[in-house]
């Protein structure tokens, strides 16, 4: 065994503390994703010269991350606590950091519920500043795979979302447990692999908003595949055949959205002309 293997027995979670609150390594790494992606945005707009300013960005951002972080959270509470009616009950509760009096921070954001709070952010920002909704969805489709990294980085050094149990010698030991580093798997795919396909795949784009698709698709599809290494919600187990999870089963689908939403509008685009960026 070497310290790659122990790694979690030395490694503290906490990167400092400000008076009594701990700042974990993974709020950091969920900044740099933030200011990532937001920079990654600026980048593409300056050097392609794309119909949308600067400054819009940083407005569409605010609204974004409302978003994000109000669909990430309910999406957690709908799609994979065991507490959903206690938090519908309750909901002052979603977003309470503490419990039982000692600060813990906000615990459980589901991506695929982010995925609705992004959409429904941008389309009301859309409408209100008159902004190309398909224009704005290509952007983030090249601007948040790199950032993505960050965040499942932030899972590893938080220690959550481990992997299955594994005996290959690049595993890490979880209570005892040798494991995948899947988190890592799915910086790769989620991050970089889909920022590859994506990127790959502008100069072939024929419509306003095809972008976004294809990230959709890339990311369902490895998702799907980088979930084969990491251990199933411990409070939802496998769903079926011992061996699918649920966020297999989300991803899929949100591919299979992304593929009968790329052929309507691929047709759409023949036989009325939709123009990128419009």
């Amino acid at each position: 065994m070497t310290a790659w293997n122990h790694i979690y027995d030395t490694f503290d979670p906490v990167a400092f503390h400000i008076i009594s609150f701990p700042v974990h390594w993974y709020g950091i790494m969920y900044v740099l994703a933030l200011v990532s992606a937001l920079y990654i945005g600026k980048y593409f707009i300056k050097r392609d010269k794309l119909d949308f300013k600067s400054k819009e960005l940083d407005n569409y951002f605010i609204y974004v991350e409302i978003g994000v972080i109000l669909g990430a959270r309910l999406g957690y509470i709908l799609f994979y606590d065991t507490e959903t009616l206690y938090y519908l009950s309750h909901p002052w509760q979603i977003f309470n950091p503490f419990q039982n009096g000692e600060f813990v921070g906000i615990r459980g954001m589901s991506y695929h519920g982010a995925i609705f709070g992004f959409l429904i952010s941008t389309y009301l920002y859309s409408r209100k500043h008159k902004v190309a909704f398909g224009g704005i969805m290509d952007l983030v489709a090249i601007s948040v795979p790199l950032a993505f990294v960050f965040g499942r980085i932030g899972n590893f050094l938080n220690q959550e979302l481990i992997g299955r149990e594994t005996d290959v010698s690049w595993g890490i030991l979880v209570d005892g447990v040798l494991r995948h580093p899947s988190q890592l798997y799915e910086a790769i795919l989620e991050g970089f692999g889909v920022f590859i396909v994506v990127y790959a795949y502008r100069k072939y784009q024929r419509f306003s908003g095809e972008l976004i698709l294809v990230y959709a698709i890339s990311y369902g599809i490895f998702r799907a595949i980088a979930e084969i290494y990491r251990a199933p919600d411990v409070q939802i187990g496998y769903v079926c055949c011992n061996m699918i999870t649920q966020g297999q089963v989300m991803s899929l689908a949100m591919s299979l959205v992304g593929v009968i939403a790329w052929v309507y509008y691929e047709r759409l685009a023949k036989t009325k002309g939709l123009k990128k960026n419009s």
